[in-house]
């Protein structure tokens, strides 16, 4: 069986209010090779950055690989690795009988990224000094102030 190729991930997503213009920044590491991806929208949240940052770093993997994906985002962490997202999924994207699930077109995505990757997660505290979450907070950032025009901000 083939060795996966390591890749280690990390990810923010930033919304001047929520919704309002957004953000999302990630970069990915491969042996000495960094990559830094970021993007944004006009109209989000900030869990859809989050996860579209996730999505963003994922995707841009050419084969499956082993990542550890190091992020704030406690939304995301929680979902998958407590299986809440696959039991949305399962339930129709109810998260109970009367409430829906929250960003399944995303989720969606990213369960799908998860079947190809071989993904753990690491959570950061946010704002708390780790230069690699505070490089994609200023992607994030800088992506969702391209869009503050849009809201007349």
């Amino acid at each position: 069986m083939e060795q996966l190729t390591k890749v280690a991930m990390y990810t923010d997503g930033a919304c001047s209010g929520n919704p309002g213009p957004g953000g999302w920044g990630t970069i990915l590491k491969c042996g000495g090779a960094v990559k830094e991806l970021s993007g944004g929208e006009a109209s989000t949240t900030n869990n859809r950055m989050e996860l579209t940052a996730v999505i963003a770093g994922l995707s841009a993997l050419k084969r499956p690989c082993k990542v550890v994906v190091t992020s704030d985002s406690k939304y995301i962490i929680d979902a998958v690795e407590k299986g809440w997202a696959k039991k949305w999924q399962q339930n129709g994207w109810m998260r109970n009988k009367k409430e829906p699930a929250l960003n399944p077109d995303l989720w969606e995505q990213l369960l799908a990224l998860l079947e190809i990757h071989e993904v753990s997660f690491c959570w950061v505290k946010g704002h708390a000094g780790h230069p690699e979450n505070e490089r994609c907070d200023e992607m994030a950032v800088a992506q969702s102030k391209r869009f503050q025009t849009a809201w007349g901000e």
